[in-house]
């Protein structure tokens, strides 16, 4: 039996025919048949990845042992590795630093901030925020002795314009780690130095997506993960940036050995050191260190206008895909159509979100779902199709038709 082709199916086959980085699909080692669009969780493993951990084990640590910190690089990886990301988020060298977690970087980004902003008393942050970020507001501002204030984005503008003096720091992320709405980064960054505030931004759902431009925004301090669309593997190092015109003032909570002026010294008394390296705490993990080094090879001469551009087609051909053949049977689009507002996921409605996502896996797509009833589509464009997007959505029809998934409500744990 032929198959006529749809003009879903023409759609897709013509933009992936019209993909300028399809080539870098190679760059990665995803499992045959398996339609991954978790990415914006968990990216996938890099070809790049492997030999050079195998390298990293049996030579740097099993043959060089403790001499690689000088013979191999080990001591300066969390600078040399964050400027490799600075490059991918807009900042010059010397601003960014990788190592330890996402909440160690970002208690140390807000406290911070706030040391440099003694004198006033809100912390002003999302409520619609990933959980550690309002968790970790609340803590710092406890500690500090400021309040926090929660408002969304929309809402910003006329806060910062009635409470402007009272202002120190806020703290947002440019992507909704739930919707995947995009916010506006320069106006936000802009209004919060209109009330002399500084920006803490969280990138970890932007960074490695898209262009972004912290030094010309001007953006005070940012953080971000390894593991999503940077593809550093489960737990990678996160990664901390603070602009050069704080470093001679950047007052870091945790004072650690690395991030002292001589760190070999062993002196009494702490004496940070110059620039961002005053930032580093403890004794890096160089193994994940060297794994997201690796991880970043993938990025090499590309061009994330380009990233960008692809990855708005394919969330634009995933919501097109929604409206001809999810919207009829109650699956609702809750990414906003404006590509001007639409980071790299997009996020579906359905009652049982939890449910569907499991089907699907079974089917060999992955998703995941954030309760009670989204179902998140992450889309890299360094190895994401048009046509893996067209058969998810096909799978998703067929599942929803047949009832072919269990509808009990997502349990506790892991949502995927």
């Amino acid at each position: 039996m032929t198959t006529v082709p749809t003009a879903l199916d023409e759609r897709a086959a013509q933009a992936d025919a019209d993909d300028v980085l399809g080539p870098l699909a190679e760059r990665f080692l995803l499992p045959e048949g398996v339609v991954y669009l978790d990415g914006n969780s968990l990216g996938p493993l890099p070809a790049a990845v492997p030999p050079f951990l195998t390298d990293a084990v049996t030579r740097q640590w099993g043959t060089d042992l403790i001499r690689s910190w000088n013979g191999n690089g080990w001591w300066d990886a969390p600078l040399r590795v964050g400027d490799t990301i600075g490059r991918l988020i807009g900042a010059a060298p010397g601003q960014t630093v990788a190592g330890d977690s996402t909440s160690v970087q970002l208690f140390t980004a807000l406290s911070a901030a706030i040391a440099l902003r003694p004198d006033r008393p809100l912390l002003v942050t999302d409520p619609g925020h990933f959980p550690t970020d309002r968790y970790l507001a609340e803590a710092v501002a406890r500690r500090q002795g400021l309040h926090v204030r929660r408002v969304p984005p929309a809402g910003l503008a006329s806060f910062l314009a009635a409470h402007s003096e009272r202002v120190a720091v806020v703290s947002y992320s440019p992507v909704d780690f739930r919707t995947g709405e995009l916010y506006d980064m320069a106006a936000v960054t802009e209004a919060t130095h209109r009330a002399g505030a500084l920006a803490v931004w969280d990138l970890c759902h932007a960074a490695g997506a898209m262009p972004l431009h912290l030094d010309a925004l001007g953006v005070d301090f940012a953080v971000g993960c390894g593991y999503k669309f940077l593809n550093g593997g489960p737990g990678a190092p996160a990664y901390l940036y603070a602009a050069h015109r704080h470093h001679m003032s950047l007052e870091t909570p945790l004072t650690g050995w690395n991030g002292h002026a001589a760190p070999f010294g062993a002196d009494r008394d702490y004496t940070p050191a110059a620039g961002i390296a005053r930032a580093r705490i403890g004794t890096p993990p160089i193994l994940s260190l060297l794994a997201l080094e690796a991880a970043l090879t993938v990025f090499d001469d590309v061009d994330l206008a380009q990233v960008r551009a692809k990855s708005l087609s394919l969330t634009d051909f995933l919501l097109h895909c929604t409206t001809e053949l999810l919207t009829p049977l109650g699956i609702e689009p809750v990414t906003p159509p404006d590509p001007a507002r639409r980071g790299s996921h997009v996020a579906l409605r359905h009652p049982h979100a939890h449910g569907l996502t499991r089907a699907l896996g079974d089917r060999g797509v992955i998703v995941d779902m954030r309760a009670p009833d989204l179902l998140r589509f992450g889309v890299n464009a360094l190895y994401t199709t048009h046509h893996q997007l067209l058969t998810a959505a096909h799978h998703l029809r067929d599942i929803v038709r047949e009832a072919a998934y269990d509808p009990a409500p997502a349990p506790s744990g892991p949502v995927t």
